[in-house]
């Protein structure tokens, strides 16, 4: 029997075949246990919250988490927490409002992706360029396509709201858990996408973009069984979540109780044990 105790944060991913997932719990003084999950499937797995909440900033006590994981006051004060994480293209830095200038000038004025996936169907969506694959394996995505590059968070977050026009910028979670996907050709995709938004592109002034190599990466779950009904555990009404891991694919166990989603209880303490 395996068994750990500690504050959840997301699972690590690599991008292997299949994805190899590790079980990352904090400690509360700066270190992290890990554990390989992929060696756990088909076997009894628990999760048993103790009641206690820790932000995963400042790791003080709270009632409630907010924007998965943060107490109040680091919610309401850190820039990653501002709504510009959401919505990139209301950045407001120019406007020397950023909660965080420094914080902004480290995440927001580096290379992002504006990106398509197949995660049920097509999507949209963005990322900075040093979370490319990680962000696709978190979605639980079957495949991805960095389709332009820019040189900042803002300029992705124009291009993405252009995009979004027609192509949705969100994924049918529980579609996605069922591998209830759509057969689509990236590429093809893509260069559709190019045709259709060129003159739009064009249109949004001071933006400079790098059309990228249309080359997809394909992603493959550790899943032994995908449910045929999404039913979702919750750790706040069920503190104890007890089943046979079947899969794990996104941020989510797929158990044969139901399913968890591992991000959202960020800072939860908690035991895990396997058997």
């Amino acid at each position: 029997m395996i068994s750990l105790t500690g504050r959840l944060r997301k699972m690590a991913t690599q991008h292997t075949t299949p994805i190899s997932y590790e079980l990352k719990l904090a400690d509360g003084v700066g270190g992290l246990q890990s554990l390989a999950l992929n060696p756990c499937l088909g076997k009894t797995v628990s999760l048993e919250f103790s009641g206690n909440i820790y932000c995963v900033h400042c790791e003080r006590k709270t009632n409630k988490s907010f924007s998965q994981g943060y107490c109040y006051p680091c919610f309401k004060m850190l820039a990653q927490c501002d709504t510009c994480m959401i919505k990139p293209e209301a950045c407001h830095y120019h406007l020397g409002t950023c909660r965080e200038p420094r914080w902004g000038e480290a995440h927001c004025f580096k290379p992002h992706l504006i990106y398509l996936a197949s995660t049920t169907g097509l999507k949209v969506g963005i990322t900075r360029e040093t979370n490319n694959p990680t962000r696709w394996m978190d979605q639980g995505a079957i495949a991805a396509l960095p389709l332009l590059k820019v040189t900042n968070r803002l300029a992705s977050g124009l291009i993405e709201t252009t995009l979004r026009q027609t192509i949705k910028d969100k994924t049918a979670w529980q579609r996605m858990l069922k591998n209830d996907v759509e057969d689509l050709d990236l590429v093809q995709e893509a260069q559709q996408v190019l045709a259709d938004y060129q003159p739009q592109l064009k249109e949004i002034s001071n933006l400079e973009f790098e059309i990228l190599a249309l080359q997809p990466v394909i992603f493959e779950y550790p899943v032994l069984e995908y449910p045929i009904k999404v039913k979702s555990l919750n750790l706040d009404k069920i503190p104890t979540v007890t089943g046979q891991l079947l899969g794990i694919k996104g941020q989510y166990l797929l158990l044969d109780t139901g399913v968890i989603n591992l991000r959202k209880y960020a800072g939860y303490e908690v035991r895990f044990s396997a058997h």
